[in-house]
């Protein structure tokens, strides 16, 4: 398939924030667990946050809290909490995420999905959407040694496909995913959540979109085969 002089060949997909609103999700519990343990954590606070691994998260958190910030703990709590809400209410869906994979499906084309959640979180989330049957492989960051903004888990991906770095796009809401992205060598489309980019991300993107629905159509009416 092509979009104008490139190639796709792999259509990548990032989790939270991109497949399933769970990025708000988790800051509203985040929230209660900072008030619980004394905390304040805010807005502004928790988008810094936003697409890295739980260890580079709790890096942030020492950093600004100090090192008796009990981590662990509210981390446990926090990934008891989520669980608990989508086993009860169900995996909170983006905009356009089945009509996009059904269209991807319907083309041939190759779909992959990279996350820096757990490993059980993510089995949790695409059981109760049923969206697994979609990808032709998955990457969990308990494959890589690094985290977003580092390629790894990009790269990585791609070399399980076969598939060079120019041939994959890149779906994510992320700062720090869509610098992983770029540094990659890959097409990185942005589709924000809670951050808007900044001039510098903007300057990375392929191309920005406001929902999923969007991707398709734009697929729909420029990929070629």
């Amino acid at each position: 398939m092509k979009i104008g002089k490139h190639k796709i060949k792999l259509v990548i997909f990032d989790m939270d924030g991109v497949m399933f609103d769970t990025e708000r999700l988790a800051y509203k519990i985040q929230k209660e667990l900072g008030r619980r343990y004394n905390y304040k954590i805010d807005l502004s606070f928790f988008k810094k946050t936003i697409g890295l691994n739980s260890k580079k998260t709790g890096h942030v958190y020492k950093k600004y809290f100090g090192n008796d910030f009990p981590y662990r703990e509210v981390l446990e709590e926090r990934r008891q909490m989520m669980r608990n809400h989508i086993l009860s209410k169900g995996a909170p869906l983006k905009e356009g995420l089945y009509e996009l994979l059904d269209y991807i499906k319907s083309i041939k084309l190759k779909a992959a999905l990279v996350t820096e959640s757990g490993r059980n979180k993510m089995e949790l989330l695409l059981d109760q959407s049923g969206t697994k049957r979609y990808f032709d492989v998955i990457t969990c960051s308990d494959e890589t040694t690094g985290g977003k903004p580092d390629p790894e888990i990009f790269l990585k991906t791609a070399q399980k496909m076969n598939c060079l770095p120019e041939n994959c796009m890149v779906l994510e809401d992320s700062e720090n995913g869509i610098k992983a992205a770029y540094r990659a060598g890959m097409l990185p489309v942005m589709i924000p959540d809670i951050i808007e980019p900044e001039e510098e991300i903007e300057a990375m993107l392929f191309k920005k979109f406001s929902s999923l629905k969007e991707v398709r159509d734009y697929f729909k009416n420029n990929l070629k085969s």
